[in-house]
C-alpha cells in the first residue's frame, strides 16, 4: 500500500519508520502529552514540508493523556474522555501481539498526509471488540500508571507497528526510536529480517529526550521477559544480544543504545551530559547531538511575521497587543479577570515538574508580592501546564499556584495546556521564562515557538538556551547557580539572579524603552529561524542519522 500521497523528495528517499509515543500533529488528534509530542508533530510536519520518505508509527489513545478539569474551588482534575477521530482512516490489516503470553489483536489507522500536513501517520489501537477487556485498556491512555499495562504498550508499539509495516508491504530502511518506548521492536527484528546484530544495528537509530533518571524507564528483564517485551527470545539471547550479562535490571535507554548504529541527544549540552552519563555503557553506539527545532509554519502567527518582514515596528507592537487581548479574552473566560494588554505579560508553560520549577517566581513570597502589587511597573502572570495525572506532588505545585492567584488580579493559572492554548500562549506573551535546574532540561522546545512569536525568551542558561540568546539582544539569561550545589541553595540563587534580571533590566526596559524592546523582539523573531525551525532538524536527520 503506499502511504504517501506526495512525490518523495529524491534527497530524502531513504525509507524511515519513526516511532513515537505520541504526536502532537493537530489540536484535534489528542494523542499527545508535552514536549516529546509537541517534538514529534513538528518532526512529522517538516517531512511533509520536505517532501522525506517518513512514516510515523504511534498508538491510538481512545482517552488521550487526560483532560485538565476544574473542581469547585478551581482546582486541577484529571477527566478522561473517549475520544472520536473520523478523520482517520482504518487500514486492512490486523496482527497479532503476544502479552504475557496472550494474543492481542491490534488494528491500524491511517493519519493520511492531506488532513493536517503532515507526513503519514499510523496509529494502532487494541481498544477494539475482538479483544478482551483488560487488552482493549491497553491503548486507553497514554503514559498509564500501571507497570504492566505501560510495558504492553511498548510491545504494541514496537513490535505491532513493526508487524503492521510488515503486513501493508511497507519496505523500511531505517527504523528510527523516538525514545526507547519502542524498544521491543528490536526483538521483532531480531531473527526474522536480521540474523545479527551488527546487521540489524545498521537499520536503528535512536534518540534520547532526557537526562532525568525517571524518564529513562526501567524493569526487571524477567518481568519483561513474562510480558513478551522480548518477542519470545529466550532470557539467554537477551542478555547475549543486549549486552546485559550481570544485571537483573533492563534500562529501555542502554537497550537502545546497543541496539542502534547511532544516537542523538536533543541540544548540545544535552550531548555532553548524555555521553557522561550513559559512558559506563560497554558496547553503546556513538551519541552526537542534534538540536531539537518547531515548526514555523504551523506555530507563528502570519501577520506579526508580515509586519516584521516589511520592518514596520508600529505594525510588530500593534499586532502584539492585538494577540494579547485573544490570550486575554481566554483568560477572562477560565478566571474571571481582565488583563490589560499594555501590561508586561509573563508565562510560564510547559509540563509541570518539580525540576522544572514553575513555582520559582514564588521562592521569595515577600518579594513576589512586592513584584506583582507595583503600580508603577506593573506585571501580569500567567501559568499553564499539565503535570503527569499521578504525579502528587506536581499537582500540588500547580493547585498552590491556583490558590494563591485567587488574591490576585493579576495571576492567572489557565487549564487545558494542548497545542492551541500552547500557541495562543506563545503569541499572547511578552516575556516566555524558563526555570529548570541547570543540566536536567534537555532541550526544552517551548522557547522557541515563543520567540518565532515576539515572546523574548528568559531562561536559566540550559538546553536550547545557550546555542540561541544573546543576552539583551534576542533574550534574556539568568545566570545559573553551581549544579553541583544543594538544590536548596541551587533554588536560592537562580531565583535571586532571576528576580535582579526582572526588576532591573527587563521591567526597566519594557516601560521606558519601547522602542528599543521592539527591537529585541524582532531580533528574536528573526535570528530563532535559521537553526530552530524544523526543516533544519529534519534535514539534519536524514545527513547525520539515516544516511550514514
Amino acid at each position: 500500500m503506499r502511504l504517501h500521497s506526495y512525490d518523495i523528495n529524491p534527497k530524502y528517499s531513504k525509507s524511515v519508520a519513526y516511532f513515537s509515543m505520541e504526536f502532537a500533529i493537530a489540536q484535534s488528534l489528542k494523542i499527545y502529552s508535552g514536549g516529546l509530542g509537541f517534538l514529534a508533530g513538528s518532526h512529522m510536519r517538516s517531512a511533509y514540508d520536505l517532501k522525506q520518505n517518513v512514516v510515523g508509527i504511534g498508538l491510538l489513545w481512545s482517552f488521550g493523556y487526560y483532560d485538565q478539569a476544574r473542581n469547585e474551588d478551581g482546582t486541577l482534575r484529571p477527566a478522561f474522555t473517549r475520544k472520536f477521530y473520523y478523520f482517520l482512516e482504518e487500514l486492512d490489516v490486523r496482527v497479532t501481539v503476544k502479552v504475557h503470553e496472550e494474543e492481542v489483536l491490534v488494528k491500524a489507522f491511517l493519519l493520511k498526509p492531506e488532513i493536517f500536513g503532515s507526513a503519514p501517520v499510523i496509529l494502532l489501537s487494541t481498544d477494539t471488540d475482538e479483544n478482551d477487556y483488560l487488552s482493549r485498556t491497553i491503548t486507553h491512555k497514554l503514559y498509564d500508571g500501571n507497570e504492566r499495562t505501560r510495558v504492553a504498550q511498548e510491545i504494541v508499539l514496537g513490535i505491532g507497528g513493526t508487524k503492521v509495516l510488515e503486513a501493508l508491504n511497507h519496505k523500511v530502511d531505517i527504523y528510527h526510536m523516538n525514545e526507547g518506548h519502542a524498544m521491543p521492536l528490536v526483538y521483532e527484528l531480531y531473527g526474522k529480517h536480521y540474523q545479527n546484530m551488527e546487521e540489524l544495528r545498521k537499520h536503528v537509530v535512536f534518540t534520547t529526550h532526557t537526562p532525568e533518571a525517571a524518564g529513562n524507564e526501567e524493569h526487571n528483564i524477567s518481568f519483561l521477559h513474562e510480558m513478551g517485551f522480548f518477542n519470545g527470545h529466550s532470557l539467554d539471547t537477551v542478555r547475549e544480544i543486549s549486552g546485559y550479562t550481570d544485571s537483573d535490571t533492563f534500562s529501555l535507554t542502554v537497550g537502545a543504545l546497543r541496539s542502534a548504529k547511532i544516537a542523538n541527544a536533543v541540544s548540545k549540552i544535552h550531548g555532553r551530559v548524555a555521553n557522561k552519563m550513559w559512558a559506563h555503557v560497554d558496547g553503546r553506539c556513538e551519541i552526537i547531538s542534534i538540536t531539537n527545532a518547531q515548526n514555523k509554519k504551523y506555530w507563528t502567527d502570519k501577520t506579526l511575521i508580515r509586519a516584521l518582514d516589511e520592518h514596520e515596528d508600529y505594525e510588530v507592537l500593534a499586532r502584539k497587543k492585538h494577540l494579547k487581548k485573544i490570550l486575554f479574552d481566554l483568560v477572562a473566560d477560565q478566571t474571571g479577570k481582565m488583563f490589560d494588554p499594555e501590561v508586561l505579560t509573563i508565562v510560564w508553560a510547559r509540563r509541570f515538574a518539580e525540576y522544572k520549577r514553575p513555582d520559582l517566581l514564588k521562592y521569595d513570597l515577600e518579594r513576589f508580592v512586592k513584584l506583582i502589587t507595583n503600580e508603577d511597573r506593573p506585571v501580569q502572570i500567567i501559568w499553564a501546564g499539565k503535570p503527569y495525572p499521578f504525579d502528587h506532588g506536581a499537582i500540588d505545585m500547580f493547585n498552590e499556584l491556583i490558590r494563591i492567584s485567587h488574591h490576585y488580579k493579576n495571576i492567572a493559572v489557565i487549564t487545558g495546556y494542548e497545542l492551541r492554548l500552547s500557541r495562543l500562549l506563545k503569541q499572547g506573551s511578552d516575556v516566555w521564562l524558563n526555570t529548570p535546574r541547570v543540566t536536567r532540561e534537555a532541550s526544552g522546545t517551548s522557547g522557541m515557538t515563543a520567540s518565532m512569536n515576539g515572546s523574548i525568551h528568559f531562561s536559566i542558561n540550559d538546553g536550547w538556551h545557550p546555542e540561541f540568546a544573546r543576552d539583551g539582544r534576542n533574550a534574556f539569561t539568568i545566570p545559573s547557580s553551581d549544579p553541583s550545589l544543594p538544590i536548596e541553595v541551587q533554588d536560592r540563587q537562580d531565583y535571586e539572579n532571576m528576580m535582579d534580571v526582572l526588576e532591573n533590566r527587563i521591567l526597566p526596559l519594557y516601560y521606558d524603552n519601547m522602542r528599543e524592546w521592539v527591537v529585541i523582539m524582532k531580533n528574536a523573531m528573526s535570528e530563532i529561524e535559521a537553526e530552530f525551525d524544523s526543516g533544519r532538524m529534519a534535514r539534519e536527520y536524514y545527513e547525520r542519522m539515516f544516511t550514514v
